[in-house]
């Protein structure tokens, strides 16, 4: 679980971005679920979802279907509580045809630091497998990967 509380500075809001991905990239939905409040509410692309173990069913069902998923997040702008994020990741499905898919979060967080809300927006762009740029073998992106402004993705 995070340490990391509002109220957020830049440098806490960015930290807190790569935790989130971190724990995205490990594909740990326990792992993911220790940063979200119990009574989270999610908005992703058309579901809605209420509390942990709806989102549970929902990551175990996602990772499922977009194989060897790699993301990387980009702190857009924030407030005291809340963060908007950008990013970008790489999965393949089950036949072998590669996507990149870009995306744009809204989070709001509690005083403890754990997200109450958050809000999905999601574009699905087919890729060839050459085409591929994050190709990383650790559960989490290396700390030289470059970024997603510095890929201009």
């Amino acid at each position: 679980m995070s340490t990391i509380v509002p109220p957020f500075t830049f440098e806490t809001a960015s930290q807190k971005v790569r935790e989130y991905e971190d724990y995205w990239n490990t594909r740990n939905v326990s792992g993911v679920l220790q940063s979200y409040s119990p009574h989270i509410v999610w908005r992703n692309r058309n579901a809605r979802l209420h509390g942990l173990d709806e989102i549970a069913g929902f990551l175990q069902h996602k990772w499922g279907r977009e194989l060897e998923l790699r993301m990387m997040k980009e702190l857009w702008c924030y407030s005291d509580d809340r963060i908007s994020a950008r990013f970008v990741f790489e999965w393949h499905d089950d036949s072998g045809n590669w996507f990149r898919s870009y995306r744009n979060e809204n989070w709001e967080f509690n005083e403890d630091g754990l997200m109450k809300t958050r809000f999905s927006c999601i574009n699905d762009t087919i890729i060839d497998h050459d085409e591929r740029l994050f190709h990383w073998t650790t559960p989490t992106r290396p700390p030289n990967h470059p970024g997603v402004s510095d890929l201009d993705l």
